[in-house]
């Protein structure tokens, strides 16, 4: 399960397609809208952004940067586009 912080302010709760194990690359890229980064935010946390997003001039995201900033502090960089929230599962089968 991961939230999908779309840069309008609206999050959504997503989960894989291939029922629950793990996010492909493919889909990352279509959350985020191209190539990803990922920003381990604590072990159990990762925010996947558009790795070109300041470059593309995509929009603020207010709830990413302000999830950003805590992880962060202090810190006055910010997260622009659509962001994915993923918890970190350590688990192997």
């Amino acid at each position: 399960m991961a939230k999908w912080i779309k840069a309008d302010g609206n999050v959504v709760e997503v989960s894989p397609k291939n029922v629950g194990k793990c996010f492909t690359l493919e889909e990352l890229k279509d959350f985020v809208g191209g190539w990803i980064e990922c920003i381990t935010l604590s072990p159990k946390q990762v925010l996947v952004i558009n790795e070109e997003g300041k470059l593309m001039n995509l929009p603020y995201n207010a709830v990413a940067t302000q999830i950003f900033r805590m992880a962060f502090h202090p810190c006055d960089d910010s997260i622009v586009g659509d962001a994915l929230l993923c918890e970190v599962n350590t688990e192997i089968d």
